[in-house]
């Protein structure tokens, strides 16, 4: 009787929280979305939900790739602290020893559901379904082909057929809204697109014949069937009365893939210098929104904020306080964006990718990058030397101000290095090329689709 009580008072004291939605794109170029001045590919849907909330300017991932910005996000930690610093193969993936998001919010009373990419681990202890995902429609590796079947899971059976990938993640994921309307549920929707490989409807490659470069034209395609597929969620909230108690959170996991050694895809991440893989703001920093009708009035914020913050943010909107050994880094963003905090919710923010590192501090960012970024000729280039930019003058990070402000840097670095003392060494390796390619066996097959 008394775990019935206890229970009920759970479902009971639940009945008032939000519903949460993580949206997060695949590979996206910063400049691909309307909202960031897009013209040849429209995405009226992300446009409509950046015009309804909170769209930040400054929007950070702690990783320059797919998984390690997944583990922070659903962590709420930086990557670096557990190890996750690169994408995981074979047995590895997210440390057990991590608490995750749905599992802090399936104890508070919330159905939690997934629908999408996984790459966060694919041993059976390190699935969705055994990491508190109470319902799971998608595949657990990095990539994988939009019409094929093989490799797609619903829980932990086979899916036998399935048809284009990004429309079926838009029809569980609407599925998911209608049957939970009753309670308050979480659900993560991780889209593969627009990462590779390049597979496309022809019914959308024709809306955009247009464009004269076939991997462009493709990855707007891919593009357009997300847009479509986020406004089919929201439309489904809208039609089940749930739209005004739902807090959605959109970013991208990093930057676009836009040089040699990794896998391009027709992205563009202007006004920024820099790719998918490097730490460079063309690799960290994303398309971010975060919407809540009636509770966050429309706005711009242009403070620095970072994907473990959406973490802290869901956990507040929930009503949970963190306990102190989740150890959680980012900042509940709900205070700064009602105004009614005024300061940045962060002194600085920090990458350290491999060889790779950076610092930002206000304006002034400190880095070592990619040599890629400047001689991009499909073979492994060495890290830069540190370079120092200010972002405020310099968003392209062309000036390097080390030689004139040594101490600044002095400065800096003494701050990285203090923060990196609290990272471990990572678990597994990489030789920082794409291990990320399509499921093993699962063949490409065309179809016309919408």
């Amino acid at each position: 009787m008394r775990c019935l009580l206890l229970l009920l008072a759970a479902t009971l004291a639940a009945a008032d929280r939000p519903n949460i939605l993580f949206i997060v794109a695949d590979d996206l170029g910063y400049a691909d979305v309307g909202f960031h001045g897009c013209k040849d590919i429209p995405t009226p849907h992300l446009d409509a939900l950046a015009a309804a909330g909170v769209r930040c300017t400054n929007g950070y991932v702690t990783g320059p790739y797919c998984s390690p910005t997944r583990a922070g996000l659903l962590t709420g930690r930086q990557q670096n602290r557990f190890g996750h610093e690169f994408n995981p193969n074979g047995a590895n993936g997210l440390p057990l020893t991590e608490g995750i998001l749905p599992e802090r919010l399936g104890k508070a009373g919330y159905v939690t559901g997934m629908v999408g990419k996984w790459h966060l681990g694919s041993q059976p202890a390190q699935t969705p379904p055994s990491r508190g995902f109470a319902e799971f429609f998608g595949f657990l590796g990095g990539a994988h082909s939009y019409f094929n079947a093989g490799g797609f899971l619903r829980g932990d059976q086979p899916v036998k057929e399935m048809d284009y990938a990004t429309d079926a993640f838009g029809r569980e994921a609407e599925a998911f809204v209608r049957k939970h309307a009753d309670r308050p549920w979480f659900l993560y929707l991780p889209f593969n697109a627009v990462h590779t490989p390049m597979d496309a409807t022809d019914a959308r490659l024709a809306k955009f014949a247009a464009i004269p470069d076939k991997k462009r034209r493709t990855y707007a395609a891919m593009l357009s069937a997300m847009d479509e597929n986020i406004g089919r969620v929201r439309q489904a909230l809208k039609e089940s009365g749930q739209e005004g108690r739902t807090l959605i959170c959109f970013i991208s996991d990093n930057g676009g893939p836009t040089m040699n050694g990794t896998t391009t895809n027709g992205s563009v991440n202007a006004p920024f210098r820099g790719s998918k893989r490097t730490t460079l703001e063309g690799g960290i920093r994303v398309p971010f929104l975060v919407t809540w009708p009636g509770r966050l009035a429309p706005a711009v914020y242009d403070a620095p904020v970072v994907q473990l913050d959406l973490h802290a943010t869901a956990l507040a909107a929930a009503g949970i306080a963190p306990l102190p050994e989740w150890k959680l880094e980012g900042a509940d963003l709900l205070p700064y964006f009602a105004g009614t905090v005024k300061t940045a919710p962060h002194e600085a923010l920090y990458w350290r990718f491999g060889e790779q590192m950076a610092i930002r501090q206000g304006d002034w960012k400190l880095v070592r990058y990619d040599g890629n970024a400047d001689t991009d000729n499909g073979k492994r280039q060495p890290v830069s030397a540190v370079k120092l930019y200010d972002l405020s003058k310099d968003i392209h990070e062309d000036k390097d101000l080390a030689a004139e402000q040594p101490e600044k840097v002095k400065q800096l670095q003494a701050r990285w290095d203090e923060w990196n003392r609290g990272n471990m060494k990572p678990l597994w390796g990489s030789d920082y090329s794409d291990r990320d390619g399509p499921e093993p066996g699962a063949a490409k097959k065309k179809k016309s689709g919408k």
